[in-house]
C-alpha cells in the first residue's frame, strides 16, 4: 500500500528549527552551572539493608520479576496466535494488519523526524549549558531513542497481539456461547498489559542498576523525552487517523442506509485499521510512557527534597518494589478472575460481559493494595518512628483505589445500562440529533464534575496523611503524596492495559466477522463442523459480538480517566523540580508562585488558551479528513453486483486518514513544542502558571470529552443491540451523535495525557537553558519561537480548512489536495 510520505514543506520546519537551535547554542554557549535534574547523582543502593537484605539484591528480584512478566505477556500472546480462526475471518485480520504495519511504518519516520529537532534541544543543553562530555551527551541521546523504542515497540507488539485476538473473537462467537467472546479480548489485554509493564519496569531498574550513578539522572531524563515524545505523536496522529476512518464509515450507514461494517463500503477497513491506530497503538506507547514518566518524576523528587542519602536509597527501592509487585498482583488477580470467571460463565447462554470486567478490576486493586501494605511494612518497618511504612502505604492506596472507583464513576455516565445514555436514546426519539448531543453534552458536562470531586478527594486524602510527620524526613511532603497518588493509579497496571485493550479487540473482531462474509461461504456449516468440531451459530454470535463491544466501549472509556488523571497528578511533581529551580530548593523567590506575581497568573491563562487551541486543531484535522473521506467514499461505493468493495478504493481511503493524521500532528506537535520554547524563555514563573494550566484545563476538558463521547457511543450501541433499531430515524440521529463523540473521546481527550507530559518534561530543559540568558536575549528568543508557534496555530486552521470541490470529478484531486501543504 502506497502511505503518503512527510508533509511536503518537512524540510523547512525542520531549517526553521535548526537555525532556532543554532541561536540557542550561540547564546548558551558560555553558561554552565551544576544545579538541576540533569545532574541528579543515584545514591549506592548497596548501602542500606531490609531486613538483612541489600538494595541492590530487592532491585535485582525486581529484575527478575519483571523478566518473567514478559515470559508470561509473551507465552500469553503465542497461545492467542494459535487458537483457531475460519480462513475468510484470518484473511480480513492480515489485511488489517498489513494496512496498520505500512501506517507504523509511516509514523516511525515521523517521530525519528520530530527526535531530530528535540535532540538539537538535548544537545545545547547538555552539551553546552551543561558541558558534558560528548560521549556523554551521546549516551543520553542513546535513552532518548531507547524510550522512543519502547513506545514504538509496544504500540506495534498491541497492533500485532490485538490483530490475532480480533479474528480469534469473531469466530469463537460462532460456537454459540458467549465466554469465549469475553476471554480473548481480556487474553489478548493481559498480554499486553504484563508485556508492557514488564518491559518498561525492566528498562528502568536497568538504569538504577547498570547506569553509572553520575549517568544515571541524564539518562532518566532522555529517556522520559524520548517516551513521551513517541506516545505523543501516536496518540494524537492514531487518534486523528481513526476518527477519520470511523466517521466516514459511519455516516455510509446513514446515506445509504447499510449495515453496520458492510463489506461493500470501502471505510471500513480504514476504520478496522484506526481501531488498532488510536485505541491500540495510542494507549500502548500512552501506557507505557504513563509508567515511566511517573517513575521519574518520583526518583527526581527523591533525589531533589530528601537529603539523608539513607532515606533517599530507601525510598527508591521501595518504588521500585512495588513498582515489580503490580505485576506480581496483576498476574494473580487474572489468574483468579479467570478461575471464576469460567465457573460461572463457560456454559452460559446469557452474560453481563462487563461483570468479569468488573470484578477483575476490584480484585486487582485490593490484591495490589494488600501487597503494597504487606511490603511497605517488611522494607520500611524500622524506619524512622515506625510508622512511616502505614502512611507511604496509605497514600499510595488513594490511587491505587482510584484504579477501581474512577471505572464505577465512568460507568454511571457511559455504560450501555447508564441513565445518562438511556436519557440520550430517549431525548433522541422525538429531538433527533439535535437533543442527542446536547444529551451527550450535559453527560461529559456532569462527569467532570464527580470525576473532579473524586480526584481532588483522593489527592486531598493523600495530603492528609503526608501532614502525619513526613516533613521530617523530606521538604514539600505534599508533593510527595501527589507523586505516590499519580503512581498508586498505575500500581494494577497490566489490568489497567487489559481493559482498555479490550475494547478495540471487541470493536475489530465485530467488523471482521461482517467482513469475512463468512455466512455467504458455501458448505460452511459443514467445514465448521469437520475442521473444528462444531456448529456455526450465526444469530447467537452476531448478538454476543455486539454485546460485547458495548462492554469494550464502557471499559475503553473508564481506562481514559485514569491515564489522564496520572498525568495531572504526576505533572505536579514534576513541576515542583522546576521550581526548585528555580527558587534554589524553596529558599528564593518562592512569593513569585502566587496571583501576586502578574506572569504567573498570566501563565495561567496562557495555558488555557493553549487547550482549547490544541482541542480545536485535533477536531479540525478529524473534521477536514472526514469530509475527504465521506466525499470519496460516496462517489467510489457499489452497492450491486457486488460482495465487497475493491482492495484499491480502501487503500485510497487510508491514504487520505493517513494524510490528515500526519499534517494535524505536525502541526499540533511544532506549535506545542515552540509554545514550550516561547513561554519558558519569557519569564520563568510565567511558564510554572503555563504549565499548572495545561494540567489542570487539560484534565477537565479531557475527562468532559471522553466521557461524553463515550456516551454519545454506547446510545448508539443501545439502539442497534437492545432495541434492533438499524435503519431507523432514531438509528441516524444516535450515528450523529457518535460521529460528534468520536473525536471527543478518541482524538482531542486522550492525546492531552502525553501533550501534558511532554510538555513538563520538556520544561525542565527549556527553564534551565533559559534562565542562563541574558534578559534581553531571552525576550528576543520567546518571541521568535512564539510567532513560529502561531504559523502552526494559523496551519492547523486555515491549512486545514474544509474547501468545496464542486464539480470536480477527478478522484485523485479529491483524495490529494484542496488542503494547502503544511
Amino acid at each position: 500500500m502506497n502511505v503518503p510520505r512527510l508533509v511536503p514543506d518537512k524540510k523547512a520546519v525542520v531549517r526553521l528549527l535548526s537555525g532556532a537551535a543554532f541561536l540557542c547554542a550561540l547564546f548558551f554557549a558560555p553558561a554552565a552551572r551544576a544545579a538541576g535534574d540533569a545532574n541528579l547523582v543515584l545514591p549506592d543502593f548497596g548501602t542500606a539493608s531490609f531486613r538483612g537484605i541489600s538494595g541492590t539484591t530487592i532491585l535485582v528480584g525486581g529484575l527478575v520479576i519483571a523478566v518473567l512478566g514478559l515470559v508470561m505477556g509473551f507465552v500469553m500472546s503465542g497461545a492467542l496466535k494459535r487458537l483457531p480462526t475460519h480462513r475468510s475471518m484470518g484473511e480480513i485480520s492480515d489485511l488489517i494488519y498489513e494496512t496498520c504495519k505500512t501506517y507504523l511504518i509511516t509514523q516511525g519516520k515521523f517521530i525519528l523526524a520530530l527526535e531530530a529537532l528535540v535532540g538539537l534541544i538535548m544537545i545545547v543543553y547538555f552539551g553546552m549549558l551543561r558541558g558534558f562530555s560528548a560521549g556523554k551527551v551521546a549516551v543520553i541521546l542513546l535513552f532518548s531513542l531507547l524510550g522512543i523504542a519502547g513506545s514504538y515497540g509496544v504500540a506495534w507488539m498491541g497492533i500485532r497481539i490485538n490483530n490475532w485476538a480480533n479474528s480469534r473473537a469473531a469466530f469463537a462467537s460462532l460456537q454459540g456461547k458467549p465466554f469465549p467472546t469475553y476471554s480473548i479480548p481480556l487474553r489478548a489485554g493481559m498480554s499486553i498489559g504484563m508485556t508492557l509493564i514488564s518491559l518498561e519496569l525492566l528498562l528502568m531498574l536497568s538504569i538504577l542498576l547498570f547506569v553509572p550513578a553520575d549517568y544515571a539522572g541524564s539518562c532518566f531524563i532522555g529517556f522520559a523525552i524520548g517516551s513521551s515524545l513517541a506516545a505523543s505523536a501516536l496518540r494524537i496522529a492514531g487518534g486523528i487517523f481513526t476518527k477519520i476512518a470511523d466517521i466516514g464509515s459511519d455516516m455510509m450507514k446513514i446515506v445509504f442506509n447499510i449495515k453496520e461494517d458492510d463489506a461493500r463500503n470501502p471505510g471500513v477497513i480504514a476504520d478496522c485499521a484506526g481501531d488498532n491506530a488510536g485505541d491500540s497503538v495510542g494507549p500502548t506507547a500512552d501506557g507505557f510512557e504513563t509508567y515511566g514518566v511517573t517513575a521519574v518524576a518520583l526518583i527526581a523528587f527523591v533525589l531533589l527534597a530528601v537529603n539523608d542519602p539513607a532515606i533517599q536509597v530507601q525510598l527508591l527501592v521501595w518504588i521500585f518494589a512495588i513498582a515489580s509487585l503490580m505485576i506480581v498482583g496483576s498476574a494473580l488477580s487474572y489468574g483468579i478472575n479467570a478461575v471464576i470467571a469460567k465457573a460461572r460463565y463457560q456454559n452460559a447462554q446469557k452474560m453481563n460481559f462487563e461483570a468479569p470486567l468488573t470484578f477483575l478490576v476490584w480484585l486487582t486493586s485490593l490484591v495490589s493494595i494488600g501487597l503494597n501494605f504487606a511490603v511497605s511494612w517488611l522494607l520500611l518497618g524500622s524506619v524512622g518512628d515506625g510508622s512511616l511504612w502505614w502512611k507511604l502505604s496509605a497514600i499510595m492506596a488513594c490511587g491505587t483505589i482510584a484504579g477501581a472507583v474512577i471505572p464505577e464513576v465512568i460507568k454511571v455516565f457511559t455504560s450501555t445500562n447508564s441513565g445518562h445514555v438511556k436519557e440520550i436514546v430517549i431525548s433522541s426519539r422525538e429531538g433527533g440529533a439535535s437533543l442527542n448531543v446536547l444529551s451527550g453534552l450535559i453527560a461529559g458536562n456532569f462527569s467532570a464534575f464527580w470525576m473532579g470531586l473524586v480526584i481532588m478527594g483522593l489527592m486531598a486524602l493523600g495530603y492528609g496523611v503526608s501532614t502525619l510527620g513526613l516533613i521530617d524526613f523530606m521538604v514539600a511532603p505534599a508533593i510527595f503524596a501527589f507523586g505516590l497518588v499519580a503512581f498508586g493509579f498505575l500500581a494494577m497496571g497490566p489490568v489497567t492495559i487489559a481493559v482498555d485493550s479490550y475494547g478495540p479487540v471487541t470493536d475489530n473482531a465485530q467488523s471482521v466477522y461482517e467482513l469475512s462474509l463468512i455466512e455467504n461461504v458455501a458448505g460452511v456449516h459443514e467445514e465448521v463442523q469437520r475442521d473444528f468440531g462444531f456448529r456455526p451459530d450465526f444469530d447467537k454470535a452476531k448478538d454476543y459480538l455486539e454485546e460485547n463491544d458495548g462492554a469494550g466501549n464502557t471499559f475503553k472509556a473508564a481506562a481514559k480517566p485514569v491515564l489522564i488523571g496520572t498525568a495531572v497528578v504526576g505533572a505536579v511533581t514534576l513541576i515542583f523540580s522546576i521550581v526548585v529551580l528555580l527558587t534554589d530548593g524553596l529558599t528564593i523567590n518562592v512569593e513569585k508562585l502566587s496571583l501576586l506575581h502578574p506572569p504567573f497568573l498570566l501563565g495561567l491563562i496562557a495555558g488555557g488558551a493553549v487547550i482549547y487551541w490544541f482541542t480545536g486543531a485535533a477536531t479540525q484535522a478529524v473534521s477536514t479528513g472526514a469530509y475527504r473521506a465521506v466525499e470519496f467514499i460516496k462517489r467510489h461505493i457499489r452497492l450491486e453486483g457486488v460482495e465487497k468493495a475493491s482492495v484499491e478504493d480502501s487503500k485510497r481511503v487510508v491514504e487520505i486518514c493517513t494524510r490528515y493524521a500526519q499534517k494535524g500532528t505536525v502541526n499540533i506537535f511544532l506549535t506545542v513544542f515552540l509554545m514550550a520554547l516561547a513561554f519558558g524563555c519569557l519569564e520563568p514563573f510565567f511558564f510554572i502558571g503555563y504549565l499548572i494550566s495545561i494540567a489542570l484545563f487539560g484534565l477537565f476538558q479531557a475527562l468532559f470529552m471522553a466521557n461524553a463521547g463515550g456516551a454519545w457511543d454506547n446510545a448508539k450501541k443501545v439502539v442497534e443491540v437492545e432495541l434492533k433499531a438499524k435503519g431507523t430515524p432514531l438509528h441516524a440521529a444516535v450515528v450523529v451523535g457518535d460521529t460528534v463523540g468520536d473525536p471527543f473521546k478518541d482524538t482531542s481527550s486522550v492525546a492531552m495525557n502525553p501533550v501534558i507530559k511532554f510538555t513538563t518534561l520538556f520544561g525542565l530543559l527549556t527553564v534551565e537553558l533559559a534562565v542562563q540568558l541574558p534578559r534581553t536575549t531571552s525576550l528576543v528568543l520567546s518571541v521568535v519561537f512564539f510567532l513560529a508557534a502561531l504559523v502552526f496555530v494559523y496551519r492547523s486552521f486555515y491549512g486545514m480548512r474544509i474547501e468545496s470541490e464542486t464539480g470536480s470529478t477527478d478522484t485523485s484531486e479529491s483524495v490529494g489536495e484542496s488542503v494547502k501543504p503544511v
